[in-house]
């Protein structure tokens, strides 16, 4: 498959919950509307920002099915299929339906910190038993282990169904050294809000965000921007989200994201333990970005 669909910006969509720790299906559907508005490129359902290991395989079934049905702007939709269990990665890919769905964004193993060929290994088995193409990510910060850009590019050049990257290792080095060395066929998209911007002018082909769930139509445009190589209109629309993207994270995500979800009136700020709510003294800080921004 083409990695055309993945151009641009992906949303890593949350997960809305209601009080009682159950799925907030009204809220989901508003969040897909809202993004949909703001003319975002495509979804990921189920990945980190959506609290997928707090969610059980029927609970995470249904989402999926879910955001496929009540998909209008027949937007391209990516489902997170990963884990630190590799036989447990491949069952799920041979059970759950994916109708609907264009790729798989697979994470690589977290907390058991493999070495280099045992993450070879891991992402190897998964391509050779998807029914869709794989996106790998590379996300070190929670996984506890970098995926480098050797094994990045023995995957790609291995497996054509491997198709991109999501890097957000925040390492530019290793970043440009993938874009550098990649085969064709094969892209690299920012999994940093932050770096969005230089990692496009380096050659990236887009974002998939956490800030977007709730600024879909000024950080796709500005994505747009940057790969239209008008950087000098991309740059404001960049720097406007400066202040924004730490507060997503200074108190663990998405526990950022959904405050500003919830202070927009898209989805509640509920979520499931051991993740919280930000402190009152964050949430009046993103109060206070938002009125910046003009959303309040």
């Amino acid at each position: 498959m083409s990695t055309a669909a993945f151009f641009g910006t992906g949303v890593a969509i949350v997960t809305p919950f209601l009080q009682n720790g159950e799925i907030d299906w009204g809220g989901l559907k508003k969040l897909i509307l809202h993004l949909s508005a703001g003319k975002v490129d495509y979804l990921v359902v189920m990945g980190t920002t959506g609290e997928n290991v707090a969610l059980s395989k029927v609970e995470k079934q249904q989402i999926f099915q879910f955001v496929a049905a009540n998909n209008a702007a027949n937007l391209p939709l990516v489902a997170g299929m990963g884990g630190n269990y590799t036989k447990e990665v491949v069952e799920n890919l041979s059970s759950v339906n994916l109708q609907g769905y264009q790729a798989i964004l697979s994470v690589s193993p977290y907390y058991n910190k493999p070495n280099q060929e045992g993450i070879f290994q891991h992402y190897a088995t998964i391509a050779s038993n998807s029914p869709l193409p794989v996106i790998l990510y590379n996300v070190p910060g929670r996984t506890g282990m970098n995926m480098t850009a050797k094994t990045t590019i023995k995957l790609a050049q291995s497996f054509s169904n491997i198709i991109a990257i999501k890097e957000a290792s925040g390492n530019m080095e290793q970043i440009m050294q993938i874009i550098k060395d990649k085969p064709a066929g094969f892209e690299v998209i920012s999994g940093d809000d932050g770096l969005a911007l230089p990692l496009i002018a380096a050659g990236a082909i887009g974002v998939i965000s956490v800030v977007a769930n709730a600024f879909p139509r000024d950080f796709s445009a500005m994505i747009k921007l940057c790969l239209e190589g008008d950087f000098a209109a991309a740059r404001p629309l960049h720097y406007s989200f400066t202040d924004i993207i730490p507060t997503l994270f200074a108190e663990g995500s998405p526990s950022g994201v959904k405050a500003y979800l919830s202070a927009l009136g898209v989805c509640s700020n509920y979520f499931r333990l051991p993740v919280y709510k930000v402190s009152n003294e964050l949430e009046q800080t993103i109060h206070a970005l938002m009125q910046q921004h003009q959303l309040a």
